[in-house]
């Protein structure tokens, strides 16, 4: 059996997608799929085993010059990439009108996707052949496992569900280390500056490294200011998306912000701190073994000036203390 796969984004999106891959190929013996996946996050559907092809698209870049898009030949390369095979199943798990109209009804096989009352936009459902009903009040990764077990007809397994991806990555025998996912989108989901350069001398003071990865020239000036002046406190140099996995994969522990990359560290299986402000990790929040959501407003204000002020409360105190439980629990490397 031969499956698309159509989830273009977010990264936290395109990784929760990840288990229900496996569920599948454990199901079905000799399954494999194709991807349709945003250019940015092109890398992530390649670790996975039972991926053979993984086609980028660039909707993105693309609705910001469409003319530009069909002169170039882009648009024509990427519709004769996706129409050049016939597919068992086409399981549009985006749930959305672009990825329905510009993907799954352009695919050849049937189509398949959520019912107008789990879709994200229930207008999407109209371009499926069938539609699948999945609570909305379920974890991500669980509604993306019932899509496909009820698309592709087996029963989700009643285990948590697998990413596959953990042995893509070595881990080596190096001394241990700990990662500081420090970026995101969103300004008020940033946890205080402030408080990650105190977490950084708390956690030198017991003899942790510590490694910063960034992506865009913001993220790395705010990288470099939370290095500046801590011996413990590596800033790497502009990674691929593999790279930073890598990176990920040996680390012994991680603390991060409501970010995409704190979902690829749950992926690997990282024991990893997430902290939480304004958002609710709620149905979208670390899923696997060892990922430990604190929310702020579960504890109480702390009297500190710091932006943005509805972290506050997340003091680096708490964060330390909670790591090295995690740690410990994990099994991990502790000092």
């Amino acid at each position: 059996m031969k499956v698309l796969v159509v989830k273009t984004s977010s990264m936290g999106d395109v990784i929760h997608t990840l288990p229900a891959l496996t569920d599948a190929s454990r199901a079905i013996p000799g399954i494999r799929f194709d991807w349709v996946v945003e250019e940015a996050f092109a890398e992530i559907p390649a670790w996975h085993e039972a991926v053979d092809r993984v086609i980028p698209v660039a909707l993105r870049r693309w609705r910001k010059s469409p003319l530009s898009t069909l002169r170039s030949g882009e648009w024509a390369d990427y519709r004769a990439t996706l129409r050049s095979e016939s597919y068992d199943a086409v399981i549009d798990a985006q749930g959305l009108i672009k990825s329905a109209l510009l993907v799954t009804r352009m695919a050849r096989g049937p189509r398949y996707g959520l019912d107008a009352q789990s879709a994200r936009e229930p207008i999407a459902a109209r371009f499926y052949d069938r539609r699948i009903a999945v609570a909305r009040s379920q974890h991500a990764v669980e509604r993306v496992r019932q899509l496909f077990a009820r698309s592709l007809g087996y029963k989700v397994p009643e285990t948590r569900g697998d990413f596959a991806i953990a042995r893509h990555f070595e881990r080596s025998a190096g001394a241990p280390y700990l990662m500081f996912l420090h970026a995101t989108t969103r300004d008020e989901k940033h946890w205080p500056e402030s408080y990650w350069a105190e977490l950084a001398r708390i956690v030198g003071e017991h003899g942790w490294p510590v490694r910063l990865v960034w992506n865009t020239a913001a993220e790395r000036a705010r990288a470099e200011r939370l290095g500046s002046g801590a011996a413990n406190v590596t800033v790497l140099p502009r990674l691929t998306l593999s790279q930073v996995a890598a990176e990920l994969a040996r680390a012994a522990g991680v603390v991060s912000v409501d970010t995409g990359l704190s979902h690829l560290a749950a992926a690997l299986d990282r024991p990893n701190v997430i902290l939480f402000g304004p958002t609710d990790p709620g149905l979208v929040g670390g899923y696997g073994k060892d990922q430990l959501c604190l929310r702020a407003r579960d504890f109480p204000p702390a009297a500190r000036a710091v932006t943005p002020p509805d972290l506050a409360a997340l003091t680096p105190e708490i964060v330390w203390q909670r790591l090295v439980g995690l740690l410990a629990e994990a099994g991990g490397a502790t000092r």
